[in-house]
């Protein structure tokens, strides 16, 4: 494991395999770490990971606001996700790389390709979060922080967060920073500081612009039907991972491969042949 300073925020990455640069926006929700790809649900089913370094090098790393990676309070959108993997390649002399997302790493791929497509050459969108259940879930979650940041302060975030070490995903009332409080405690200290009332309105501004539709966030339909990047989509299926915001990004993203494989018939062997076969093009 390695640690860079990006756009100033603190970033643990990893570097695997060989072969084509093949940068990995980890899945897990607030909590995507590098270890979720072997750790998590279906990834610990499939273990991509460790199939795909054996032909690509892989740069797996911890998404901003969570594990050992730092952050920032401020209105982070999916656009802001997109710039960290876009000034890890810089940091690493990467021109132009293969993009994989997991769950809600789906997201800031979408955003990467529609930013930066002469950085990007096939992008995978394996088990993309989405559905009118997600949306309704997320929000609340936000809300539930929300409740907790009104009725004792952000000092109390903080010092339930140091107490519980538990991300925003394990408990609501910590909210996005709550990884960085844990790991940072200059950070922790500042925070605590914040005016409440400014700090309401990032929250509040950060969730209606990042969750507000009842599939696939991350990228305009309009914006995705002129992207031409070749694109798979792995579907998932469950109250997060809504089967629907596949089809929508199938939809949107004309051309892209739709791999109409049932959910618990993804099994390792197929699912590592499916996406060497894609990436190798």
């Amino acid at each position: 494991m390695a640690t860079v300073l990006l756009d100033g925020i603190r970033t643990r990455y990893e570097v695997t395999g060989a072969g084509p640069p093949l940068l990995l926006f980890s899945p897990g929700g607030f909590d995507a770490t590098i270890e979720k790809w072997s750790t998590l649900g279906i990834y610990a089913r499939t273990r991509p990971l460790e199939h795909l370094s054996r032909s690509f090098t892989c740069i797996a790393f911890d998404r901003r606001e969570c594990g050992q990676s730092g952050g920032r309070v401020e209105r982070v959108t999916w656009a802001g996700f997109a710039r960290q993997g876009k000034a890890l390649l810089e940091h690493l002399g990467i021109e132009r790389a293969h993009l994989m997302g997991g769950c809600m790493g789906c997201s800031p791929v979408l955003a990467f390709a529609l930013l930066y497509p002469q950085a990007t050459n096939r992008m995978v969108l394996y088990w993309p979060v989405g559905g009118p259940r997600y949306r309704i879930s997320t929000h609340q979650r936000f809300i539930d922080h929300l409740a907790f940041v009104h009725a004792h302060g952000l000092e109390a975030v903080a010092e339930m967060v140091k107490e519980s070490g538990k991300p925003f995903g394990g408990d609501p009332r910590g909210g996005p920073w709550a990884s960085v409080i844990k790991t940072d405690p200059d950070f922790a200290a500042a925070y605590a500081r914040l005016d409440v009332n400014q700090y309401k309105l990032i929250v509040t501004g950060m969730v209606r612009t990042l969750f507000d539709r009842d599939t696939a966030p991350g990228a305009e339909p309009e914006d995705m039907m002129r992207c031409t990047t070749p694109a798979l989509i792995i579907p998932g299926s469950d109250a997060s991972h809504a089967t629907s915001a596949a089809r929508y990004l199938a939809e949107c993203l004309g051309g892209a491969e739709y791999w109409d494989m049932p959910a618990d018939r993804q099994s390792e062997d197929t699912t590592a042949a499916r996406l060497q076969s894609f990436l190798a093009g």
